[in-house]
């Protein structure tokens, strides 16, 4: 009866051919789930350009509720007087068709003081660009669109485009690699 319970006294514990086995499985799962992980950085960036989308979004539609208001809803600006505004923070922002403009820089800017600084604030993270009448918000680390070839080749932006007769402005997010 001694001898038996010896024999049970000694086989507590693990044997080392168990401990190995563990130690591959969590080492193939260690590979497989770390790459997920590691890309948590692009992951926020993407987030938060969703969330720069969204103010884009609630920007624009705050405009055409001004709009509304004042009944230019259907108005085009143009390029020499930029006339159809709406103010927005004491600065008259020219609009086309009850929605801002995607691009500011042009000969409106010299009649008007309004842009999208006036409707967005955007981080210091972040830094705007016009390309080709398109608004672009995109990280100031990454290296944004320059042009609209570009458009395709570049990863992390979010774009604007101002809204035409037929169709509402649109919001475009690239997601970051």
């Amino acid at each position: 009866m001694r001898s038996s319970m010896n024999v049970k006294a000694s086989q507590k514990g693990f044997t080392l051919i168990e401990l190995v086995v563990v130690i591959v499985i969590l080492g193939i799962l260690a590979v497989t789930a770390a790459p997920k992980f590691i890309n948590l950085q692009a992951d926020a960036r993407t987030a938060t350009l969703q969330a720069v989308k969204a103010s884009m979004q609630t920007a624009a539609t705050l405009v055409h509720s001004k709009s509304l208001i004042v009944g230019n809803e259907d108005k085009v600006s143009d390029g020499a007087t930029g006339a159809v505004k709406v103010v927005i923070n004491g600065t008259d922002t020219s609009i086309n068709y009850g929605y801002p403009l995607g691009d500011y820089s042009s000969a409106i800017i010299a009649v008007n003081a309004g842009d999208w600084s006036d409707l967005l604030e955007i981080d210091a993270d972040f830094t705007s660009v016009i390309v080709d009448g398109t608004f672009i918000v995109h990280p100031k680390e990454t290296t944004g669109p320059t042009d609209t070839a570009s458009l395709a080749t570049t990863d992390c932006y979010v774009t604007y485009t101002q809204a035409t007769s037929s169709a509402l402005p649109t919001y475009v997010v690239k997601d970051c690699i």
